[in-house]
């Protein structure tokens, strides 16, 4: 059997440790590239997300996305989308995806530990249709997956929500100022019309 997944180092890894039989009994039943509709329940149920991204040399980012439950979206069976937020201004993730469109996503469930990666192909998107239906968002980006998978949870931990962040925009509410932009290093820096300048 030839795989994709696997490259000549992960392969001699899985030789040195004999999970080559493993691996690709893993390869060839759980890991798919269209999201079904069990993918898409799981994944919209989701509050939050890691993201790892790299630039135009191979240099990694690994950043947090969260939101309410459906912020991120499975549009069809070969698309995921969800809104970026105001954030910090620095753009990492969203510089390197203009740079290098490979992206690995992490999506954890801490309170049924069990997680789910998608790896693919991104791309922003500004004036997507989706943009009316998040507040607040600045663009949309986009993934088509290379590969879509569960992954063993034995090493999640367990934890339970005690709240959601305050600051994930809602419709009809005002998003408050996080503090930090109001700081005086901060706030003369801030871009024009941002509401912590105020």
């Amino acid at each position: 059997m030839t795989s994709s997944t696997f490259h000549d180092a992960s392969r001699a890894l899985q030789d040195k440790f004999d999970t080559r039989r493993i691996a690709d009994r893993i390869d060839e039943l759980l890991v798919h590239d269209t999201f079904d509709e069990n993918d898409a329940a799981w994944i919209e149920n989701a509050d939050m997300f890691f993201l790892a991204t790299a630039d135009a040399q191979g240099r990694p980012n690994c950043s947090y996305k969260g939101g309410d439950p459906g912020f991120v979206r499975v549009v069809d069976e070969k698309t995921l989308a969800w809104p970026n937020y105001d954030g910090n201004g620095m753009y990492l993730s969203m510089g390197n995806i203009r740079a290098n469109p490979h992206v690995g996503i992490l999506f954890i469930d801490f309170q049924d530990p069990s997680r789910m990666r998608v790896n693919g192909e991104a791309r922003i998107v500004e004036d997507d249709p989706l943009m009316a239906e998040w507040p607040e968002a600045q663009f949309v980006v986009r993934v088509t997956p290379r590969e879509i998978f569960p992954n063993c949870p034995r090493y999640i931990h367990k934890m339970e929500m005690v709240e959601r962040s305050p600051f994930v925009p809602r419709e009809g509410c005002e998003t408050p100022v996080p503090g930090w932009k109001r700081a005086p290093w901060a706030r003369d820096q801030l871009p024009a019309g941002d509401p912590a300048r105020r």
